[in-house]
């Protein structure tokens, strides 16, 4: 946001610099981020004074030059060479002296020097009102009157405005804020809370009136909720024209270019109060009536861009008898707009429902200076009062007569907060006690009345358009903000308590698996949770029906909460991929989101992503490609990090896998992996394999929290392994043998391990060769090979009776 300095004061009048000034608002909570040089004029004509043509002579070497000496109240005179067809002997003209710097229209700076232009010297230069800054004309030498002294300063004859331009980085809850008026009282807080007291001047409007009424338009507002209060009032036998000097200069310096009075008055009363106004032109009026309503979806509208929209049932719409005119509080349309032909105009000033402007702001991608206030909350006491101000401002720019009373709709008055504030909070939150006279005095000075005054608190009522402000919290942190942060002690001591935290928190976990896979030359990475509602139909896991869709979606990419990490995460290993990156190891946690017909639902997940290598490139070690056994291998290492060490395996039945297991304790999955299908790695332009694992992270947490630890002395006596090499069946797994050896002996068998798998040469077709370790153990004597050959020979029993196997 832009506020001009010279009116700013307009409203509070102090001689403090700018830079003082800016200091002070940042120090209130509007942060200047930036103070700025604006001139009425670029370069503010400096080096520029009035001269007079003594003589005028023809140039020797060219026909479209003349040599003239000009008198610029110099000891000598100067002698300029001016190819203007219009210079001659007794003109007052401005002149640009040696080392003066004028400006292109372009706002290229070139600074004058003396030469020699066809052999004859040229000591300045007479200047057109364009090479000035001062029009646009360039058909010759601007002529000044005859009564101007010699000498003078260019820029003290045409007042050059020397301005001071703060950019103010505003929060969006500061709507009160968003002009120079709103910035004026928070300044006049601030001074005061200083001890200088200022008035707050505001424009009168005592000189309003209705000069007659032949020009009445009536009004009627069908949705009284999007549109609480309008006001409106006929202004006839208006000038459009140019605006006026100073009120162009006022916009300019803010960053507007000015378009015609009329336009001009309703944005220099947007800017100096914060009241939106619209400007139609009456005589487009069908029927002399503005209805205020919404129109049926798809109904066509012609903004002032020239684009053709398509409204939205919810769109509140500014409508005569037959046709939309404008977008309420956004745009206005094509065909109702003031043009140099309009002679009457119907003034408005309005309320409208800063949720209804955001969402059609948002919905045709439009954003005004009128809908950046509407959607954000403005003054609803304030609409009677700016629409008077621009009639007046708009009777003194373009001249005309109000022929209309002035209309008001405000059913139901929008009423101020109430708030209870006790001083024992403010105590609490601020840190320190502020004395309470210094509290009262604050508060009124950001005109929040007190209603009553106890000894633990105050009663207070605030004003409607500080809609920020409707919480003690909130109060206390205008107390705060006017008081100073900076005025606030910091104290000696620190305190700070301990909480006790399981250590199965969310986050806590989080850190110790994502700090294991990073050893393990992962990288985390985090996608976008919106995404295509395209995606599920990738797969028959996801139904459409369970899209969570956005109501104003940005574009139809990002429509939907995604109802899983795969595809997000198949995103960023394409993008890789392309990049000839194809050796990846990513993991990400995050959530995935389910609509259901009873409810909503939100599921934590860990996913895992491989493909290519295992490891870099390396002279002294093979390629080892990542394979389902690498990745069962990291999943086992996470789960028996968090104490999940009995799960059971599964084949999973879904389309999104090639190949896929899925490791279960309990009732309940814990995660799923495999080899992704091919249909769902071509859609994303990927060629090689790539390895995905979906840990559902909220069974994980909850199985891990009832995982207990037990802990015992290390075993004195020492292990005996046995291997057994046995010839099986190729259908039957290692799952199968642990189970059988550990059933056939709990007490001191330990570990049971697969060390070898061989199929091929010399064995039987359809059989293989499983080489398996037993450890036994225990814990009270020393074991005898007695004992061990006696589980031995159970073992190779119970594998023979029911695996069908056969000793090697």
């Amino acid at each position: 946001m832009k506020i001009s300095y010279n009116w700013l004061k307009q409203f509070v009048n102090i001689n403090w610099t700018p830079e003082e000034t800016g200091e002070l608002l940042t120090d209130l909570g509007l942060e200047v981020e930036g103070i700025q040089t604006f001139q009425s004029v670029k370069g503010g004509l400096e080096g520029i004074v009035v001269g007079e043509v003594l003589t005028c002579i023809q140039h020797p070497n060219a026909d479209r030059l003349k040599i003239t000496t000009v008198n610029i109240g110099t000891e000598a005179p100067l002698q300029i060479v001016c190819g203007a067809p219009n210079v001659a002997a007794g003109q007052k003209v401005p002149v640009a002296t040696i080392g003066a710097t004028l400006y292109t229209d372009k706002g290229e700076a070139w600074t004058i020097k003396k030469g020699k232009i066809r052999g004859e010297e040229s000591h300045g230069m007479i200047c057109a009102e364009d090479e000035l800054g001062l029009g646009k004309s360039h058909d010759g030498i601007l002529v000044l009157n005859d009564d101007v002294a010699v000498g003078t300063l260019l820029a003290d004859l045409y007042e050059v405005e020397n301005d001071q331009v703060f950019e103010i980085g505003l929060t969006p809850n500061r709507a009160d804020a968003m002009s120079h008026f709103g910035t004026a009282r928070d300044l006049k807080a601030g001074l005061l809370q200083k001890d200088i007291h200022v008035e707050l001047i505001t424009p009168s409007v005592s000189a309003f009136r209705v000069d007659n009424n032949i020009l009445k338009v009536d009004v009627e507002v069908e949705n009284k909720e999007l549109a609480p209060r309008y006001c409106g009032l006929t202004i006839s036998d208006v000038k459009v024209s140019e605006s006026p000097a100073w009120l162009q200069n006022r916009l300019k310096a803010i960053g507007l270019t000015p378009k015609n009075n009329i336009i001009d008055v309703t944005n220099y009363v947007l800017h100096e109060l914060g009241q939106p106004l619209h400007a139609f032109d009456a005589n487009k009026i069908e029927g002399h009536k503005v209805i205020v309503k919404t129109l049926p979806k798809g109904t066509k509208f012609k903004t002032l861009d020239g684009i053709e929209r398509e409204l939205h049932e919810e769109d509140l719409m500014i409508c005569d008898v037959s046709k939309p005119m404008c977008l309420a509080g956004v745009f206005g349309g094509e065909i109702s707009g003031v043009t140099e032909h309009t002679t009457s105009i119907f003034l408005e000033s309005a309320y409208f429902n800063p949720v209804s402007i955001r969402k059609s702001a948002k919905r045709h991608g439009l954003n005004t200076d009128a809908s950046f206030r509407f959607e954000r909350g403005i003054d609803p006491n304030i609409t009677e009062y700016a629409l008077k101000r621009a009639a007046l401002l708009i009777q003194e720019v373009a001249g005309g007569h109000v022929t209309s009373n002035l209309v008001d709709f405000y059913p139901k008055k929008i009423e101020d907060f109430q708030v209870r504030l006790t001083f024992e909070n403010a105590q609490k939150l601020i840190g320190e006690e502020i004395p309470k006279d210094i509290i009262k005095r604050i508060l009124m000075s950001l005109d929040i009345k007190i209603n009553n005054v106890t000894e633990t608190g105050l009663g207070l009522t605030v004003p409607a358009y500080r809609n920020d402000v409707v919480r003690e919290a909130d109060i206390i942190e205008e107390i705060l903000r006017v008081y100073g942060y900076n005025n606030v002690n910091t104290t000696e001591k620190l305190n700070a308590s301990i909480s006790n935290t399981s250590k199965f928190e969310d986050f806590k976990l989080q850190n110790v698996v994502g700090n294991q896979l990073v050893s393990q030359g992962f990288y985390e990475i985090l996608s976008n949770s919106l995404t295509t509602p395209d995606y599920v139909k990738l797969t028959d896991s996801l139904k459409e029906e369970h899209n969570v869709e956005m109501l104003n979606p940005l574009s139809n990419d990002l429509s939907v909460m995604r109802q899983s990490l795969l595809f997000s995460g198949l995103e960023a290993v394409s993008r890789n991929v392309n990049r000839r990156r194809s050796d990846l190891k990513l993991f990400e946690f995050g959530k995935t989101y389910h609509s259901y017909p009873d409810n909503r639902v939100e599921n934590k997940h860990l996913t895992l992503f491989l493909t290519g290598n295992k490891n870099a490139e390396r002279w002294n070690s093979p390629e080892q490609p990542s394979d389902f056994f690498y990745l069962k291998g990291l999943i086992t290492a996470i789960l028996e990090r968090l104490g999940l060490n009995k799960v059971k395996t599964a084949p999973i039945q879904n389309d999104v896998f090639s190949e896929g297991i899925s490791l279960t304790l309990g009732k309940k999955t814990l995660v799923e992996f495999g080899l992704i299908n091919k249909k769902i790695m071509k859609h994303f332009d990927i060629s090689q394999d790539v390895l995905f694992a979906d840990f559902h992270w909220d069974h994980v947490i909850d199985m891990a929290k009832h995982n207990s630890v037990s802990f015992k002395e290390l075993p004195k006596y020492p292990s005996i392994r046995r291997d057994f090499a046995l010839l099986l069946n190729e259908g039957i797994t290692f799952e199968e043998i642990d189970t059988i050896a550990n059933q056939t002996e709990k007490r001191l068998l330990k570990e049971v391990d697969l060390f070898d798998v061989y199929q091929g040469k010399n064995l039987p077709e359809g059989k293989k060769s499983y080489a398996v370790s037993f450890k036994f153990q225990d814990e009270h004597s020393t074991l005898t090979d007695k004992q061990v050959d006696k589980i031995m020979s159970k073992l190779q029993s119970n594998f023979e009776e029911q695996l069908g196997a056969e000793l090697r």
